[in-house]
């Protein structure tokens, strides 16, 4: 947090200065009040009475407007400080491996970026100038009593050690609860976001009741926590009162009975002594009520902090960019696992040269889209080599070897925008009517000329405004109008009827002519035409070879493609 606050040094300093103006006014008032008791209530002069009362009034005007200086001053570095973090936070989570989205909820840390950075504005906007104007008021009024009369500060000094005693015990005990509360609130802001994501399947299953009571647990959780660290640390304002209330009394019996033996006291010592005493008091309680929001911030600090110390995605010291990619790919003896118990692949080896079409098949969990993963370099193999034009990837910037892949996945995602800045993010600087060419190689012009506002039509939520099968049209147009070596297609038709997919395929084979194209499909019927065909199960090829060859051998392949055309169906 220093080192945020350290750009704002000056503003700082400045807010530092209207504290101390205010509190050099607040000691003299003080020391006001008690000489209008000697000086002028106690010798009857009225006159004298009425100027140092406009002169108080002067003093305060000005300790108001050198408060509400100090306040919009540090308002204004909250803001900064947090929009600060929030770009760096965010800055940072685009940094991460994709290891790290698959391992930790979304909206964890969707409630890092908002709710754990605003905790910290809160905290800044609010606490920092208390802390400051506190700090030099106690400071300010122990000079002023010792002053006046070091016997009374010493006697009203006697409670002190009591305060710090008592705040020390409370926030070491309620630290931990105020960490378990964030903690539970980021559980429940990724509960509540899976849900509304989810609320489809939760509709069409009759599990509302179930969502319901899980949710409950969740809440239930959160809220113990937050009644625990709240409560505790609610405690330490009343305690501080009576603490203040009990010094206060202490001072008021021991001023009165200084004066009645007769020492060089008055009356208006001990009242200026007890205002002195409640202006040394006042913001060390203020500093320990605000504690819950100070701990609160640490906690969401820690959160926020902790995401930015995660060790980001980086290319190697000697990464070179691709330039001119012919889309030769190769993968020897690779072997992956996403934990060390469980091997994924195991001693794979493909070889696809520029411009063909390799196809691989296998059952549910077989290690095909792990294939693909590891070609985008989204994991690390554990041995073995990955090439691309005889260049292992691990020597290529992921940026540049990202960018020369172009990928349809079977779960696409849509961007609230128009579907022509949809289509516009496989290549930024495309015109419009490279955008719509992409469109009609794609089939998805007929459908997107006949919605509302057509190429400027706003898509809601990941295109929810759309059937499952436009969104994927829209992918694969996308995937078109990338300037791309290499093409990946993840089930890219799966959600497509079969007159549409025929229509697709012939203009896959324009878009995927002079690209070497990988396809995972389970629809055996759109990859009769690749070059080959990799049969995997359990992590291993088990066979290869094009469409003829694999059904001549009648093994694996063969059984698979004929159990899905036993009637003799075929597009």
């Amino acid at each position: 947090m220093l080192k945020y606050l350290s750009h704002k040094k000056y503003s700082l300093a400045l807010i530092f200065a209207f504290c101390l103006v205010t509190t050099l006014i607040t000691i003299f008032g003080t020391k006001l009040n008690g000489e209008i008791i000697d000086k002028y209530i106690v010798v009857g002069n009225m006159s004298g009475l009425y100027k140092i009362c406009l002169m108080l009034i002067g003093m305060y005007i000005i300790s108001t407007i050198s408060t509400f200086v100090q306040n919009r001053l540090m308002i204004n570095i909250a803001q900064n400080t947090s929009s600060e973090i929030r770009k760096d936070l965010f800055k940072s989570m685009q940094n991460l491996p994709l290891k790290y989205f698959d391992t930790n909820s979304s909206g964890d840390l969707m409630s890092r970026l908002t709710n754990d950075v605003d905790n910290i504005n809160m905290t800044l906007s609010q606490s920092i100038t208390q802390l400051f104007s506190g700090v030099i008021n106690i400071v300010g009024m122990l000079i002023a009593m010792l002053i006046l009369s070091p016997t009374l500060t010493i006697v009203g000094l006697v409670t002190t050690p009591i305060m710090f005693l008592t705040t020390k015990i409370i926030m070491k005990n309620t630290q931990p609860y105020f960490i378990k509360q964030q903690k539970q609130l980021g559980k429940l802001n990724g509960y509540i976001e899976e849900m509304v994501s989810g609320q489809k399947a939760t509709i069409l299953f009759s599990k509302e009741e179930h969502v319901k009571e899980e949710f409950q647990k969740i809440n239930t959780s959160l809220t113990k926590s937050a009644v625990i660290a709240q409560g505790l640390s609610g405690f330490m304002g009343p305690v501080m009162n009576f603490i203040s209330n009990l010094t206060y009394l202490i001072l008021a019996i021991c001023g009165g009975y200084f004066i009645l033996s007769g020492m060089d006291i008055t009356v208006g010592v001990v009242f200026t002594i007890i205002l002195y005493m409640r202006n040394f008091n006042r913001p060390i309680n203020e500093i320990l009520n605000i504690s819950n929001t100070i701990q609160s911030a640490l906690a969401g600090a820690e959160r926020v902090f902790e995401l930015m110390d995660e060790e980001p995605e980086k290319d190697n010291i000697d990464s070179v960019n691709l330039e001119n990619i012919q889309g030769n790919v190769s993968l020897n003896n690779v072997e992956f696992s996403y934990n060390k118990d469980k091997k994924i692949l195991k001693g794979i080896d493909l070889k696809a040269s520029q411009g063909q079409t390799i196809a691989i098949v296998g059952p549910t969990g077989s290690g095909k889209t792990t294939i693909i993963n590891l070609l985008n370099k989204f994991y690390n193999i554990d041995s073995g080599e990955i090439t691309i034009d005889s260049q292992n990837i691990n020597s290529i910037k992921m940026n540049s070897l990202r960018k020369s892949i172009a990928m349809v996945l079977q779960d696409t995602y849509l961007f609230s925008v128009s579907v022509r800045e949809n289509i516009r993010y496989g290549h930024l600087d495309a015109t419009d009517e490279e955008i719509e060419e992409a469109a009609k190689l794609a089939h998805a012009h007929h459908f997107i000329k006949q919605l509302p506002d057509g190429y400027d039509t706003i898509l809601s939520d990941n295109g929810s405004n759309l059937s499952h099968g436009q969104r994927q049209l829209l992918a694969i147009s996308r995937a078109i109008l990338s300037k791309s070596s290499i093409l990946i297609l993840d089930e890219a038709t799966s959600s497509i009827d079969t007159r549409t997919e025929v229509a697709i395929q012939k203009a896959m084979t324009n878009l995927m002519c002079g690209k070497t194209t990988f396809i995972i499909a389970h629809r055996l019927s759109t990859i009769k035409n690749a070059d080959m065909i990799l049969a995997i199960k359990g992590g291993e090829v088990i066979e290869r070879g094009t469409h003829e060859e694999l059904l001549e051998e009648e093994g694996f392949y063969a059984n698979l493609y004929n159990s899905q055309f036993r009637s003799g169906l075929s597009i």
